[in-house]
């Protein structure tokens, strides 16, 4: 089912789970379906940027293309896949979330992270006003987790922590509350996979008639190939 990019005006819950997905791959569904089914979501989408300003071109594949690997791991249905970003015209994140908002008025949006993405929040642009509207979701990543919720954006944001149950519960409060999701952590990453080196069983997108990514293509239909 193709996402309206226009907007409605149905009540749902939502989670958005951003990123290049370059490409997507069996960790994006895995992360979709563990926030999916702790916060009793009615979907999540996987919104593929048109660019990430924190992230180098090189190496980027076109946004069709990274657009595609979203769709070949999401149903179309409880996880669908979307460049709505791109009708948005937005950059920021907090750009994103306030247009989503405009478009769909009656939804509850809880913007989807990984404990990586934590960590670097304090770097985004209007964080802090980003996580005052918007809930958010952490989920645990290889590596990061205790980091995360050691930093600098846990502890300035401590006293909206709630626990999962409680993300939604309630009217809309004054500050967005957040929470940590206890899930467990998905070896899969898209770097990896781009520069041959994902773990033995870790896929990506079913692999195309032609390389996707412009850096090191051999390489990464080889893995494409072998994890199919």
């Amino acid at each position: 089912m193709t996402l309206n990019t226009r907007g409605d005006r149905r009540r749902r819950r939502i989670g958005l789970l951003g990123g290049s997905f370059n490409p997507a791959h069996d960790g994006h569904r895995h992360v979709a379906e563990e926030v999916r089914r702790a916060l009793r979501l009615d979907e999540v989408w996987l919104m593929v940027s048109p660019g990430n300003p924190l992230k180098p071109r090189a190496g980027m594949a076109p946004l069709a293309q990274r657009l595609a690997t979203a769709r070949a791991v999401a149903d179309g249905r409880r996880v669908r896949a979307t460049d709505i970003e791109r009708s948005l015209g937005t950059v920021f994140t907090l750009d994103t979330l306030r247009g989503l908002r405009r478009r769909f008025p009656r939804a509850r949006f809880v913007f989807v992270i990984g404990a990586d993405n934590l960590v670097q929040l304090p770097r985004w642009a209007g964080w802090h006003r980003l996580a005052k509207e918007t809930p958010i979701a952490v989920l645990p990543r290889p590596g990061w987790t205790r980091r995360a919720l050691a930093g600098k954006a846990a502890g300035r944001l401590k006293r909206h922590r709630r626990r999962p149950g409680a993300l939604l519960a309630g009217p809309r409060p004054p500050h967005a509350p957040w929470a940590f999701i206890p899930a467990a952590e998905h070896p899969a990453s898209a770097s990896a996979i781009r520069a041959g080196l994902a773990p033995r069983g870790v896929a990506a997108a079913p692999r195309p008639r032609r390389p996707l990514w412009p850096a090191e293509p051999a390489r990464v239909q080889a893995v494409a190939a072998a994890a199919t």
